[in-house]
Parts: structure tokens; sequence; C-alpha cells
């Protein structure tokens, strides 16, 4: 009982409120221990968590989340509807970028089209862009945008992933141009003051900030994806706060007085992509190594035995230790469009081998699980444990990991047949356009698709979401279309993570629900 209402607390959000912070001390430094490396720092290359948390010291979007992933304004003070088609943006005036010149519409409309023009792009933000038919500087301080679709309801929160950049810095600048620092002028908080992939990057604080100072003058960001080192340097006092402390330390952590824990129930979803694109796919084969003549993960009675065969409850005590929730469709109990009628596919080893043999796999067959070793709370151990309740039905199951840098990339080329992926998204229906759209990179949908599932009658469901102003009516559309997605196993839910960070007892962070971790959000007290 007292775990439930812990639960139920967190999902609420409810959270301490925080002392005010003081100004920028130019000396004085924040170190955080973060649990996954930064992979580049173009803004618009790779669309992953880490990268998008450390993005958001040093650019600002025209939206932004706050703690318990609602919009709000940033680089845009206000909006409005002008028709069905289009919305007008006024931007905040004043607004500087670190090299001090000024914040115009011209940078706001060259950022929202620089996605489009990036070729190979292992994580795109076209989902997002697609959606943007037209956009326009009125004048020095006014966009307008005219999308695709009408009465398209989640604009403003496809703004807040694409980071403004200056027009006259990333006019010419490539990927390389931003890691290496020359291109990465922002008009947030910090400065990048250096940027190594797999060290980390250090940050200064910007003096011409036009919002709230931050308390800290500079920020180092150093990656430890070794959860033990993460807590070693954390406990020693080489980093002030740590993100995802692994699970067997968290109740040691809050139970130290030199120490607090922060969590949240996060908006990530960790689930199972499954190649159903392919006539056969690579690393599925029979159990003696040779070739299927067609793809099992094709046929719903497979993909739903392996969903049963998948014991969450097990995962979620043993493996998370508590701190997740099983899932039955892929956004979070606090997020929009999160179905409670969805539950949790009942565990049913018995019933996913009679499954199995009525479509004419009896004997099983063989298949590796690729995932990342360094991404998720306990990702490694999630894949081994689901490998030996695949092999209690018949599938021989051999686990492969990468390193998360590596293994996005390869996803996303489709070298993998069944395969690990996180997703954190604020709406339903903007995570089923994301995953589980029929992909069209015109449109924008099915970016991450990898698992290349299509169903006109999904499709349908999404775009009746997306096109629907009313929240209620837009809910229950987005509802609708889970279920479909969940009815056809079109990718298999496991559980959704708790977000978690560790401090030394002189800070405070207030837990946020998108697992984004800001210096900034960062008090004394």
């Amino acid at each position: 009982m007292q775990r439930r209402r812990f639960l139920q607390s967190l999902a609420a959000g409810l959270a301490l409120p925080l002392p005010a912070a003081r100004a920028a001390d130019a000396d004085e430094r924040l170190r955080i221990g973060i649990a996954a490396d930064i992979t580049t720092f173009d803004p618009h290359w790779l669309n992953t968590a880490p990268n998008l948390s450390a993005h958001g010291h040093v650019f600002e979007a025209l939206t932004r989340n706050d703690n318990d992933a609602r919009v709000v304004p940033a680089l845009a003070q206000s909006w409005k509807t002008l028709d069905a088609h289009t919305w007008e943006f006024r931007l905040k005036p004043g607004v500087r970028f670190h090299d001090g010149s000024e914040l115009t519409a011209d940078d706001v409309v060259f950022s929202l089209e620089r996605p489009n023009t990036l070729t190979g792009s292992p994580g795109p933000f076209t989902s997002a862009t697609r959606q943007i038919a037209e956009k326009t500087a009125v004048d020095k301080l006014t966009v307008r945008i005219r999308t695709r679709e009408p009465n398209y309801a989640p604009l403003t929160i496809d703004l807040n992933s694409i980071y403004i950049v200056s027009r006259r810095a990333a006019a010419k600048a490539d990927e390389a141009a931003f890691s290496h620092g020359g291109a990465a002028i922002g008009t947030g908080p910090y400065k990048l003051a250096r940027f190594t992939p797999g060290e980390g990057a250090e940050l200064e604080a910007f003096a011409g900030y036009h919002g709230a100072k931050p308390a800290f003058g500079k920020v180092t960001m150093r990656p430890l994806t070794n959860d033990a080192a993460r807590v070693a340097a954390l406990m020693a006092g080489d980093v002030g706060a740590i993100e995802s402390p692994p699970t067997a330390d968290l109740a040691r952590l809050g139970k130290d007085a030199r120490f607090r824990v922060e969590q949240k129930v996060s908006w990530r979803t960790l689930f199972l992509h499954l190649d159903q694109g392919r006539e056969q796919t690579p690393f599925i084969t029979a159990k003696d190594g040779k070739p299927l003549p067609t793809n099992p993960l094709r046929d719903v009675r497979v993909r739903r035995a392996i969903s049963m065969a998948i014991n969450r409850a097990a995962i979620v005590s043993r493996v998370m230790e508590g701190n997740a929730v099983a899932a039955g469709n892929l956004v979070s109990p606090p997020i929009f469009g999160h179905d409670p009628a969805l539950k949790p596919e009942a565990f049913d080893a018995e019933g996913a081998k009679k499954l199995l043999s009525e479509s004419g796999f009896a004997d099983g067959f063989a298949l590796t699980l690729h995932g990342p070793a360094d991404r998720y709370i306990n990702d490694d151990q999630i894949l081994q444990a689901v490998a030996q309740m695949l092999a209690r039905i018949g599938i021989a199951t051999r686990v492969q990991t990468y390193p998360a840098s590596a293994y996005f990339q390869r996803m996303r080329n489709g070298e993998f047949s069944v395969a690990l992926l996180g997703w954190g998204s604020q709406s339903g229906d903007l995570a089923l356009r994301s995953l589980l759209m029929t992909p069209d990179a015109n449109a924008g949908w099915g970016a991450w698709n990898w698992g290349r599932y299509s169903s006109a009658e999904l499709d349908a469901a999404v775009k009746k979401a997306l096109t629907t102003l009313d929240p209620a009516a837009r809910e229950a559309a987005s509802r609708a279309a889970m279920g479909i997605a969940m009815k056809d196993v079109a990718a298999v839910p496991l559980h959704h993570q708790l977000a978690s960070w560790g401090t030394r007892r002189e800070l405070r962070y207030a837990a946020r629900t998108d697992e984004f971790t800001f210096a900034f959000d960062f008090v004394r007290g």
C-alpha cells in the first residue's frame, strides 16, 4: 500500500517547493554525472534525450516543457491560430545570441527548415518539421507557420524539440562545426565552452541571458555510463549530482543523510521494435541456423506469443526493483493519451506456446535480441531477462548489445530483427506518429518506425487524433489509435521507467517527467 501511494504521488507530480536560486557565481562549478553520452552538439542531428538535455543549456526553442511535460512559452512569448492551417508566434523581444546578435524571426524560419536539409541524420527531427508546410517571417518578432493538415493540434509540442540556432553562425555549418563549438551559438543560459564525445561538455553561464540567471557559473556534464562508477563519483564528491542512480542503490542513497533522491514517473516507455517489413529478417533463423522461408514476426500470433511470454511483473520487481510500472501501451500514466484500459499483457507461457504452434512454429526458432548497453536503466539486465523468458516458450534467444552511439545508427539502418527502444512523448498520438505510422519521409510519419510496421487503419486513426483540436476528443481519438496498435501487437511494450536523480545534500533538483537534467534548475539548499 505504501508503494502504491508513493507511485500515485509521483504520477501526480507532487514535489516540494525549491528555494529561490541565487545569481550565478562565475567561479562556482556544478559537476553532473550523466548516464549516457552526448553524441553531438548539433541540435538538429540526432534526436535522443541525452542530446536534447545537453543542448537545452545552450539553445532554446519557441516552446518548452515544464517539469510535468506541459507546454509553456520559451522564445515565443505568445501564439494564436489565424485559421485552420495558420499559427502566428510572437517572439520575446530583446533576446540575444551568445555572440551578441539579436534573435529575429529569420533565425526561427531558418532553424525550422534546417532539419529537413540534413542528409544522413541517424535520428531525424522531421516528424516535427515535416508537419510545417510554410513558415514566414512577418516582421522581426513575428513568425507565421502554416501546417500541412488542418486543425493540427500538437504544433506547439512539436516546436519544443526544434532548437533555434543563429542563422548567421549556422548557415554553412555541418554537424562537425557545431560539435567543435564554432557554430554552437544559442540563446540559452549557458554557452558551450568545450565538447568532446565520450568526455562530455563544459558550459559557462551567459551573462546576457534574457531569463533567470542560473545558480552556477560553470557546469561540467560528464558521461558516467557505468552505474557503479556514477554512484561512486557521487559518494566521493567528484560530482554533485547524477542521473539514474542504479535501482540497487536508490534505497541506500535515500537513507544516507549526505544525499537526496528525487523521483518521478517518467514519460519513457521501454518496448521491443519488431521487424515486420521484410519477408526474411537477418537475425531470425531456424534453431539449426538455417534460414526460415518467411519472417515469423509478420504473423500477429507470433508477435502476441512474444508479448505473452514476457513476465512484466517480474521485470518490474526483480530487474527494476520496483522502480518501474508495467506497460500496456506506449505512453506512461502522466501523459496525454495514456489509456488505463489497455492493461499490460498477461504472462501466459503456455498460451504463448499454443500460439506459436498455431502459427506453424511449434518447434520455435532462434533470434538475436539487440539493444544498447548504456542507455536505459538496467537495459542489459532487461534484455537478458526477456531472452530467458522467450527461451521458455521455445524461442532460442541470444542478446547482443552495443554502445548507444553505435546502436541507434545500426538500428536505423534496419540491421536488427527485435530491438529494445525507450521512447518519451508528450502525447499518445505523437508517439504513434513517430514509432508506428507507415514511414513517409515527405510527411514526417514513422521517422522512428524501425520495425517498418504498416497499417492503413492505424495511420487513419493517428491522423484523426492529430487533427482534432478539442482536447477531450483528441485524447479519445489518441486512445482509440493506441488500442489498434496494441491489438495488432505492432510493438511489445515492457514498462514505464521512474526517473531518478541523486544529489549531494546541499543541492536540490525538481524531478522532471521528461527525464532531462538541466543545470540551471539546480539550486542550493
